[in-house]
């Protein structure tokens, strides 16, 4: 017979299972802090002796990781999307930055799409938020919050389109895009009328989300990765002619 006796499951394996959901969802995030141990086996209703158990199998999964003094805190299980020896490569080739805004066109654009259809009303909610910060932001010409509410204006679209292997994925691009392997945003746009295009570029975006038109949604988004790499490659020119005129004026001004 095909029948199996049922065995219950340890309190302990219950709660990891719990934990490594909100991980694999992507609801706690690399980096973050769990709450301390008493507080955590309160909120879950369990015996801190259970809830050590938890953490220890989680840790010997890789998941969580203990510090001294500190608490436990969640892997940065994305950090190793790519070997330090394959980061250091792609930053030597300025080409690689073009790839790379290829495949998040292709790949945000889809997540766009499916978020538009399948995004809960809190995802829209959450990626509005977002925007309307974007909008006060954009005031206060503030670059290094600009860059950060633009990350996370695309996790949000990420997180929405409900595909945990996309999210897991797209955030390690977002983290080398962070550390600034492929291009730094703050240097690239620095002028009014180029934050004012980016503005009304995440606002199309969310138009079509909000409106939940998945046609639009991509269009929107590829829209705006295109304009990202046209205005990657512009920097990159304007950087080899100041190079170039910079030779110019030390061999003028060495003639005198």
């Amino acid at each position: 017979m095909p029948f199996q006796k049922i065995r219950p499951e340890k309190l302990s394996a219950t709660v990891a299972h719990q934990i490594e959901l909100l991980i694999l969802r992507g609801i706690l995030r690399p980096g973050e802090r769990l709450p301390s141990e008493r507080d955590l086996a309160e909120k879950m209703g369990v015996s801190r002796p259970s809830l050590r158990d938890a953490i220890g199998e989680l840790e010997g999964h890789g998941l969580l990781s203990t510090r001294a003094n500190s608490g436990v805190f969640v892997s940065n299980v994305i950090g190793g999307g790519f070997s330090d020896a394959l980061v250091a490569l792609f930053s030597r080739h300025d080409e690689v930055a073009f790839d790379y805004i290829d495949f998040r066109r292709d790949m945000e654009g889809l997540a766009a799409e499916r978020a538009a259809r399948l995004a809960s009303d809190t995802d829209l909610k959450v990626i509005n938020s977002i925007f309307q910060r974007m909008q006060t932001a954009g005031t206060r010409k503030d670059p290094a919050t600009d860059a950060q509410l633009d990350a996370d204006f695309h996790t949000a679209i990420i997180e929405a389109s409900h595909n945990v292997v996309m999210l897991h994925m797209m955030r390690s691009m977002f983290q080398l895009l962070r550390e600034g392997v492929f291009y730094n945003r703050q240097v690239m746009f620095n002028q009014k009328t180029t934050n004012d295009t980016l503005l009304d570029q995440h606002r199309a975006i969310n138009d079509a989300l909000q409106s939940r038109n998945p046609a639009a949604a991509r269009v929107a988004v590829q829209d705006h990765l295109s304009f990202i790499k046209d205005a990657l490659a512009d920097k990159q020119q304007s950087d080899r002619n100041e190079k170039i005129a910079a030779l110019r004026l030390n061999h003028e001004t060495g003639r005198k």
